[in-house]
């Protein structure tokens, strides 16, 4: 008999508000990804170097290291510099770092205008899964 074993879709979640990370959490789990959670960008990029996720979910204001600073040791290791990475902030675009723009983001969702569940539906989009 032959078993196939659908693999995961790994994300990581980068963000210091516990309350957020953890409905997140929760939404993606929900949504059958493995979900692994940060609450600062120092240690979201030691996570994502052992996780290795296909995709990430990056706050920009945080304690400890920012989410600009964590994209840019991201981009700079072989397993992060192809990884999508969408911002998920309440800063506006304009008031974003300048620096986004060269790190190569896959999209900005400001976290006011969307629902968690259309997160999701955005965070699959942007994978190529369908629902």
């Amino acid at each position: 008999m032959l078993v196939i074993i659908k693999k995961m879709t790994k994300i990581a979640i980068i963000e210091d508000d516990q309350v957020i990370n953890q409905m997140y959490r929760m939404k993606f789990e929900a949504a059958g990804f493995n979900v692994a959670t940060a609450s600062d960008g120092e240690s979201g990029v030691s996570m994502c170097e052992k996780f290795k996720p296909d995709i990430i979910l990056l706050d920009l204001q945080m304690p400890h290291m920012g989410g600009a600073e964590a994209l840019e040791l991201i981009r700079k290791s072989t397993w992060g510099a192809k990884t999508p990475v969408i911002i998920l902030t309440n800063l506006g675009e304009e008031e974003a770092p300048k620096t986004l723009r060269t790190l190569g983001i896959h999209s900005y969702i400001v976290k006011a205008e969307l629902t968690p569940s259309q997160v999701v539906a955005r965070v699959q989009e942007a994978l190529g899964i369908s629902k």
